[in-house]
């Protein structure tokens, strides 16, 4: 099934869809304010050694020294013996480490030595000779295929190993190859870096987001990745000419003046997938309800008559119900223990067909998931593997007003939402001046963190915009009036 991938860049953050037949499969965004630092690599230097917590600070650039422990210090594999942490740094020594736990409150960051460097097939580590296997490629005879190509590959006298990640499962000769084309050719430009700049210095930074979908997403099925940011087109085909040639020619840039996301209706299915209810076009819906502990998913008939009779009502609804729910678990990147509560069926053929229609459904999963099929209860169990942050707590905030029983929209989206909004008007409409009434948290966002996107946009459309805070305006509540 042909696949696109639509690119959204501002100044505050990028936004990724990931269609198929024009719908929207899957959703990734991420924050320019609230990057990890997790798998950055630095050139550090000590600052303390701490004998009794065999620990050590190390000054790598961030607000707060970074925290080293010595069962983080790689050592030969030879090493027969472990050494404390003074006998193998001293204070004022250069020191190349990784970032594995981002600083959290008042504690720094966690770093190790041992450098691993993650590609779309593999894991690069550097300082190892080991061909590793991903536990979750369970077949042996798989693992034992995938070893020996990899052995095949990587020439005996090349320093390094490789941890084969579970993606690779079918993956082609020629994958692989560029992958450890790339992440060789990523490692010696660490090495490079390190030897011509001193601590403390950034030598590798985690790819962003634009960047990751140019070593992650792409597949066979990928027709065309489009890019909205001409700044950004040009980054990215730089990245691809260096690091993933094989994708330039799928790269278009979007010169349209409708917003790409409003084109293709994207933002249309953000604001659904925020919300609890999910209509099916039959006239069933299904009622979405996230937990800490587990999501569960009810099934509801609705108005939906089927033309025969109930059983044939119940069995309709529940396959659609399968396929929509399969979407939506990519769509809101919903992880861990998911129950889903179909509508009960006492015919076992149906049954079975609704269960088969929902494993073929997820089957366009890239996250590893399992199905163990309906209890006694009458339920299907399933686990859905966490790989970042779900959709609703990306964009969203407990509520303050409903004591977090449901959830309200950040002020930041709501901020980004009114510069999209703006925007728009803009371009339809010519006001002499633009005024922005919004909450106090929305209007102080903007008059602070966010007034420079702000003036930004201002100038961008050649016309003046004002704040004007509203305290009985809810959190998601704004109007734009045009002067």
């Amino acid at each position: 099934m042909s696949e696109e991938i639509l690119i959204n860049f501002t100044p505050q953050e990028t936004r990724v869809a990931v269609m198929q037949q024009g719908v929207v499969q899957e959703l990734h965004i991420e924050r320019t304010a609230s990057r990890g630092l997790v798998g950055n690599v630095y050139l550090g230097r000590v600052c303390r050694i701490l004998p009794g917590m065999q620990s050590a600070f190390i000054e790598v650039g961030l607000d707060r020294t970074a925290f080293l422990h010595v069962a983080d210090i790689w050592q030969p594999r030879e090493t027969a013996t472990e050494r404390p942490i003074e006998k193998i740094l001293h204070e004022g020594q250069s020191v190349l480490v990784q970032v594995v736990k981002d600083p959290i409150g008042t504690k720094g960051a966690r770093l190790s030595t041992q450098v691993s460097i993650a590609g779309r097939m593999l894991v690069h580590l550097p300082q190892e000779k080991h061909i590793g296997i991903s536990q979750r490629i369970e077949s042996e005879a798989e693992r034992e295929s995938l070893r020996e190509k990899i052995n095949r590959l990587v020439p005996a006298e090349e320093p390094g190993g490789f941890i084969v990640r579970t993606m690779a499962e079918n993956a082609s000769d020629e994958e692989f190859a560029t992958d450890i084309a790339y992440l060789r050719k990523t490692w010696a430009d660490i090495r490079e870096k390190a030897r011509t700049f001193g601590p403390p210095t950034l030598l590798y930074q985690e790819l962003s987001l634009g960047q990751r979908v140019l070593r992650d997403f792409v597949n066979p099925d990928t027709t065309r990745i489009v890019i909205d940011s001409r700044e950004n087109f040009q980054k990215l085909t730089a990245f691809a000419q260096e690091y993933t040639p094989a994708v330039i020619p799928l790269l278009e840039h979007y010169i349209g003046q409708r917003p790409l996301f409003d084109l293709h209706g994207v933002e249309d299915e953000i604001q659904k997938a925020l919300a609890r209810r999910v209509d099916l076009k039959s006239g069933g819906y299904l009622i979405m309800d996230q937990t800490e502990a587990m999501t569960t998913i009810d099934v509801n008939t609705g108005g939906f008559v089927g033309v025969r009779n109930f059983d044939d009502t119940i069995f309709k609804t529940n396959l659609e119900a399968a396929v929509t729910i399969a979407r939506q678990l990519r769509l809101r990147n919903l992880g861990g223990i998911i129950i889903v509560d179909f509508i009960d069926m006492e015919n076992e053929e149906h049954k079975r067909a609704v269960l088969d229609e929902f494993n073929k459904a997820l089957a366009r999963d890239h996250t590893r998931l399992t199905v163990n099929g309906f209890t006694q209860l009458g339920l299907v169990e399933m686990t859905r593997k966490r790989t970042r942050e779900s959709l609703a707590h990306v964009l969203c905030q407990p509520c303050p007003t409903c004591g977090g029983r449901g959830e309200v929209k950040t002020a930041r989206t709501v901020a980004y939402e009114i510069l999209r909004e703006l925007l728009r008007e803009a371009r339809q409409f010519n006001a002499r001046e633009y005024r922005i009434l919004a909450g106090p948290a929305v209007v102080n966002l903007f008059l602070d963190e966010e007034s420079q996107a702000l003036a930004m946009l201002s100038d961008f459309i050649g016309k003046s915009v004002s704040l004007q805070s509203e305290p009985s305006y809810s959190p998601e509540q704004y109007d734009i009036v045009l002067m």
